[in-house]
């Protein structure tokens, strides 16, 4: 398992557009399993919908990306690298479907399978479940880079 001191180590996002809380499963360059609890708290809930919550399916793939981009993290470089140094990069969407919607209240629960990887891309079947029911799937694209900032402070 992977907590969120950890995640907050390899991933540059930070509230209110961090959307991982914990990655319970990880096996390099083959999958990834983790979570995000939706709260009423939700910024995004003060428009989306206010008289009905819905989680937007947006988040819902921005999460699974960030779930992708650890499993790409972890699997390049494990713990022999400052975090602070790599970036993973977000590419495209493909085949993208929301079957289902998300409420305050739900575990979004973040299953990924590596589909192709060469060098620093990744292409990833991502799939979003709420108490075991698929609410979202799509193919995401990703690649592993430097973090110029952090290289430039040096």
């Amino acid at each position: 398992m992977i907590d969120i001191d950890k995640i907050l180590k390899i991933l540059p996002h930070r509230y209110p557009i961090l959307l991982v809380d914990k990655i319970t499963s990880l096996k390099p360059f083959e999958f990834v399993g983790g979570y995000k609890n939706i709260t009423i708290n939700e910024p995004i809930f003060l428009g989306h919908f206010p008289s009905k919550a819905i989680y937007p399916g947006v988040m819902i793939i921005e999460g699974m990306a960030q779930a992708g981009g650890i499993l790409a993290f972890y699997s390049a470089y494990g713990d022999k690298v400052d975090e602070a140094e790599k970036l993973v990069y977000f590419m495209s969407i493909d085949r993208a479907k929301f079957r289902s919607m998300v409420r305050p209240g739900d575990r979004l629960e973040y299953k990924l399978e590596v589909l192709k990887h060469k060098g620093k891309v990744w292409v990833l079947d991502a799939k979003a479940f709420v108490d075991g029911k698929l609410v979202a799937e799509a193919e995401l694209k990703a690649m592993l880079g430097d973090n110029d900032d952090n290289k430039a402070k040096k």
